[in-house]
């Protein structure tokens, strides 16, 4: 029960990570700069917390060397979906914003494993998983297209294309969600530890960051501007909720494993999206959400249930 309940809040912490990365962006307006303040504090967070462990930060050249290069670009892709989650949260809202990703994170997830790409163990295609992308399929339809259908018809605007460009946006950055998930996963395993794995993925990502600011804005500056401007101090969290949930992950698999933690993950995403698009948290535009919404929510989440745990 206890597991059940920290695999929902850390889910509902990344939908709220996404809202406030988002409200940290209007204060700096480089949605560069926001992702990088995000992954530089979750690496300093995650360094002190392995050291804590008594594993080492640094990894030797040697070892480094004998590995593919697929394995250290986990960092980079997470740089990739944090900052395309930044920028399709004002497009989209904190409900699509959410189920792109996670349909994309499902597509790419059955194809690693029934292909067992970056050595994930396989899983070959079955009627459960059949069934489950259906439900998730028809689920998304739900949530997204009834609520475009009343946003045209209360503001009697046409219908808008590029909404659809920004889904298929969200959905190819989850299915590189699930590619990091992979490629961290073996990383901790040639590493003998997660904790490690988890680190240098962020550290990766935070140096990728910092180099993209530096040739692209030409400036630090920014970074100073919440502060100049008495931003609300929950915008600092960003950083803090992505490596804990990278760390209760790790937890979660050793507790329940890995069909049941990405159930209750997934799920507590939902939740939190929900509440955020519904109470205007954290920035977010304040929507009603229908009843049939909640039903495609539902047959999402059965769909998960389905591919994962089957």
């Amino acid at each position: 029960m206890i597991t059940a309940l920290i695999g929902i809040l850390i889910g509902t912490g990344l939908s709220f990570q996404t809202a406030v990365n988002s409200q940290l962006r209007k204060f700096v307006i480089s949605p560069y700069l926001a992702s990088m303040i995000s992954f530089v504090i979750g690496a300093l967070s995650l360094a002190v917390i392995t050291l804590i462990a008594g594993s080492p930060l640094g990894i030797s050249w040697g070892f480094i060397s004998q590995q593919p290069i697929w394995i250290w670009l986990g960092g980079i892709l997470g740089v990739i979906f944090l900052t395309v989650n930044i920028l399709l949260f004002p497009k989209l809202g904190s409900v699509q914003t959410a189920i792109m990703p996670i349909l994309g994170q499902i597509i790419m997830g059955m194809l690693i494993d029934n292909f067992g790409w970056f050595h994930s163990m396989k899983e070959p295609f079955d009627v459960y998983r059949i069934v489950g992308i259906a439900l998730v399929m028809i689920g998304v339809f739900f949530a997204i297209a009834i609520q475009e259908v009343r946003s045209r018809r209360e503001k009697k605007t046409e219908k808008n294309p590029n909404l659809w460009i920004w889904r298929l946006v969200g959905i190819g950055s989850g299915m590189l969600m699930s590619t990091q998930v992979a490629i961290n996963g073996q990383l901790g395993i040639v590493l003998h530890s997660s904790i490690q794995a988890a680190f240098v993925s962020f550290f990766i990502g935070a140096l990728t960051l910092i180099i993209v600011v530096a040739l692209k804005e030409r400036t630090f500056a920014g970074v100073r501007n919440p502060i100049k401007q008495k931003a609300a101090w929950w915008v600092w969290l960003g950083g803090f909720l992505g490596a804990a949930y990278v760390l209760i992950n790790i937890y979660l698999v050793g507790q329940v494993g890995t069909g049941q933690t990405v159930v209750l993950v997934l799920f507590g995403q939902i939740a939190g999206s929900l509440l955020i698009q519904r109470l205007g948290l954290m920035g977010s535009y304040k929507t009603q959400i229908d009843f049939i919404q909640i039903v495609g929510l539902v047959m999402i989440l059965a769909g998960v249930v389905l591919i994962r745990m089957f």
